[in-house]
C-alpha cells in the first residue's frame, strides 16, 4: 500500500511546480511514474493504466537499465487529486512488483 506520509512530498513537489510559474488552477497534463520490473510489465501496467484514463508509454532507461511506465493525464492537480493518483496507480502496479515513484509535468505558464 502506498505510504500516506508521502502526501506532505507531493504537496511540497506541488509548491515547487507553482513557483516555477505553472498555474494550479487550470488544467495540467501530469505524467505519473511507475517503476516495474520488467518492459513485460510494463506493458500490464501500461494496459491497467490506460483502463481508468492515461495516456502510457514504457521506457527503459538507458544508464540503469530501469523499466518506468510513464502514465499521462490532463488535471487540475490539487494535493488530493494528485495524491489519489499516486496510490491508485501503487495499487494497480503492486500485484505486478511495482510502484509509484512520483510525477512531474512540463508546466503551463507557456500558455
Amino acid at each position: 500500500m502506498f505510504d500516506h506520509d508521502a502526501k506532505a512530498v507531493t504537496q511540497q513537489t506541488l509548491d515547487d511546480i507553482a513557483a516555477s510559474g505553472t498555474d494550479l488552477t487550470q488544467p495540467l497534463e501530469m505524467d505519473f511514474f511507475v517503476a516495474v520490473p520488467s518492459e513485460e510489465v510494463g506493458h500490464q501496467m501500461a494496459a491497467k493504466a490506460e483502463l481508468i484514463g492515461f495516456e502510457t508509454t514504457v521506457e527503459q532507461d538507458e544508464e540503469s537499465g530501469e523499466w518506468t511506465c510513464y502514465c499521462t493525464k490532463t488535471i487540475i492537480p490539487t494535493t488530493d487529486t494528485v495524491f489519489d493518483i499516486e496510490e491508485s496507480l501503487d495499487d494497480l502496479a503492486e500485484p505486478l512488483g511495482g510502484f509509484s515513484d512520483g510525477f512531474g509535468t512540463y508546466g503551463n505558464n507557456n500558455e
